[in-house]
């Protein structure tokens, strides 16, 4: 057993070991942060359970990867430590209830773990005399040429003092895409991420080179800060900022509680995508300074403090089928079902693969690694595959040819990519078009998710959306359906009741007219009022509306011509299905907003930017993801990215927030 256990912890310290020169050292990472985790922990694991095993080039006992020696070798007095990661709720409270142990009502600074690379700077009498790296903790590499080009570090303090002062350097988003565009320009093969652009940059021996990559910093601790009267890390970090720092002083706060702590790291976890540079988590630090010291070190990391990091955003696992699913419309999806990851904070197991053409021009392979992660955070989609790790067992993509439920051919128009199941009749199509009406976007049903409604279908209580409304009359026999208690009914049947009650725009929804989302559903309900002067509205008359196209007008004429589509909205009316623009808002159309085009950028401080969408399009505008030409207008927050840059290079009007707050009132 020992044998077999020695051999894993070589191969996981030599996976390890490679894995960080890679990153630290060469900047060509070959394996994902998410993987490095995984390998890592399973180390810990055996080393903790067979320490008699432990190699002495364990990089457990390591903080980073060593020295390059094309720069000057320099020892840090202090050596730079890195914390130990955790990734879950669970993990906070454990090190809260750890603290505890040793330090009564702790006290904990919580700060945006920035992605770039640590750096340390030296000041004598308040001017900067050397700029290093970390490397491996103990040695780093001297990079002062590069770093007085670094605008965000000052070349003197505002006091005439002797510090140390450490921090992030790192490369802002806009900074990143701008570096890229270049790169490209020339020839040259494109940056990863800004973290791998910010090392590469930081290690270039030409100076005028690293300056053109326009890197920033962070300043984030003090090794020695009691040496000028401070006694806690929140004081420390209010003092870089008097010395001419850049801080992340409008994001951090100090937390009491481990619950303090989720709901400070949930917040930022929120404004994530907002800020200007890139975090790939938060470090958590006892704020007070004895308390720090007491707590002190292990061998190798604080204990006073630790790293929180946000699930990873890309991560490798195996392809292991690929499922034929229809849709509410008919369409064929290929999905992807790979062994379960972590993403994003959920486990996953499927992603769409959209259609034929996607699975051929990617090289989709049963068996493949694949490289998965959430667009927008929130849908899981295939990245890319890894062609170089293939053994040749992997099984090429091949489009069915028969539904996979109903067995009809399936058919694929010209001027389209996508295969559908014509058998309007087929269970699929029925089942995703029930579940679709009930979703929280659409009629909104509270209670009446896939698997409640798989099972109503199932027992044929349910054939169509109109029979939604019919539940009432089979109580009793759902009352003998395993897991259908009396309240349940009841809440369902209640939930059923008060959709009736519902606007216009939700009703649209959830009729699933081909091409219309709900953004264009509230188009169609606040413009048109009624469901009848829709029906009424011809192409001319549709195409006429803003962001109303040929494509969507001719959708909503077909559904509307189908005799069977036009007897279950008179079955819907019937049965009291609310058929009018219900406008809960209370604000009316103003010439500032009507018909103009918004960009919003930032983070908003005293209104949600979900809410600021729903006031512009009740104003009449209408809120845009991306700057161009057509913008009309940008309003901006805390900290905007590259779509202010943007919008100030093609003269867009921006309104502060403030601004925009004033306009919507007066």
């Amino acid at each position: 057993m020992n044998d077999k256990v020695e051999k894993r912890m070589e191969e996981l310290v030599n996976i390890l070991n490679k894995a960080s020169k890679e990153y630290y050292v060469l900047d060509n990472p070959s394996i994902t942060d998410q993987e490095y985790d995984d390998y890592y922990s399973e180390l810990l694991r055996l080393e903790e359970s067979y320490p008699s095993l432990k190699r002495e080039d364990s990089p457990t006992l390591r903080v980073g990867g060593e020295a390059i020696s094309k720069f000057e070798k320099v020892a840090h007095k202090t050596p730079m430590l890195s914390f130990d990661d955790i990734f879950n709720e669970d993990e906070i409270i454990a090190f809260d209830e750890r603290i505890k142990k040793t330090i009564k009502n702790p006290t904990y600074t919580v700060e945006p773990k920035m992605d770039g690379l640590s750096g340390s700077l030296i000041y004598e009498k308040g001017i900067l005399v050397r700029v290093a790296t970390r490397g491996d903790g103990v040695v780093g590499e001297n990079i002062t040429a590069n770093g007085k080009t670094i605008k965000s570090i000052p070349l003197r303090l505002t006091r005439d003092i002797d510090i140390e002062v450490r921090g992030e350097i790192y490369m802002s988003k806009s900074s990143f895409e701008k570096a890229n565009i270049e790169r490209e320009l020339n020839g040259e093969p494109l940056f990863a991420n800004p973290r791998n652009a910010a090392a590469g940059s930081v290690r270039q021996l030409d100076s005028k080179i690293a300056a053109k990559r326009n890197l920033d910093f962070m300043a984030y601790f003090i090794p020695n800060p009691k040496d000028y009267g401070i006694k806690t890390q929140a004081e420390s970090l209010v003092f870089l900022k008097e010395l001419g720092f850049v801080t992340n002083y409008k994001f951090n706060t100090v937390a009491h509680t481990a619950s303090e702590i989720i709901e400070d790291i949930e917040k930022l976890a929120n404004i994530r995508k907002e800020l200007p540079y890139e975090i790939d988590g938060v470090v958590l630090k006892v704020n007070n300074l004895d308390d720090e010291e007491k707590l002190g070190y292990t061998a190798r990391v604080p204990r006073w403090g630790i790293a929180y990091k946000f699930p990873a955003e890309e991560v490798l696992t195996t392809l292991k089928e690929i499922k034929f699913t229809v849709g509410r419309t008919g369409k064929i999806t290929p999905n992807a079902i790979f062994s379960p990851v972590h993403v994003a904070g959920s486990l996953i197991s499927k992603a769409t693969l959209h259609n034929e053409d996607y699975c051929i021009s990617k090289d989709i392979r049963i068996g493949d690694i694949i490289s998965i992660r959430k667009a927008g955070d929130v849908i899981p989609e295939v990245v890319r595959v890894i062609t170089e790790r293939r053994n040749g067992t992997e099984k090429k993509f091949k489009m069915i040819e028969k539904c996979p439920i109903c067995n009809t051919k399936i058919v694929r128009k010209e001027t389209e990519s996508d295969y559908y199941c014509p058998n309007k009749s087929c269970p699929a199509r029925k089942i995703e078009n029930i579940i679709h009406y009930a979703s929280r976007d659409a009629m909104n049903i509270d209670g009446m998710g896939e698997v409640v409604i798989e099972d109503l279908y199932n027992e044929g209580f349910i054939n169509n959306i109109t029979d939604i409304y019919n539940i009432n009359n089979y109580k009793e026999e759902l009352i003998n359906l395993e897991g259908y208690g009396t309240k349940k009914i009841e809440n369902l049947t209640k939930a059923i009741e008060n959709s009736k009650e519902n606007s216009l725009e939700k009703l649209l929804f959830g009729l699933g007219i081909r091409n219309v989302g709900a953004k264009t559903a509230k188009i169609l309900a606040r413009h048109y009022k009624t469901i009848d002067n829709l029906i009424n509205a011809d192409i001319e008359e549709l195409t006429s509306i803003n962001d109303i196209g040929s494509i969507i007008a001719k959708s909503i004429k077909e559904y509307f011509a189908s005799d069977e589509n036009m007897n279950i909205i008179n079955k819907l009316k019937s049965i009291g299905v609310n058929m009018t623009y219900i406008n809960n808002s209370s604000y009316e159309e103003k010439d500032e907003f009507k018909g103009k085009t918004f960009v919003l950028t930032g983070t908003l401080v005293n209104i949600t930017r979900d809410k600021a969408s729903e006031i512009i399009e009740n104003l009449g505008g209408r809120v845009s993801s991306s700057v161009s030409k057509k913008t009309s207008c940008v309003i901006v927050g805390d900290n905007p990215g590259s779509k202010y840059d943007k919008a100030r290079e093609l003269n867009i009007p921006i309104w502060q927030e403030e601004e925009f707050l004033d306009k919507i009132e007066n």
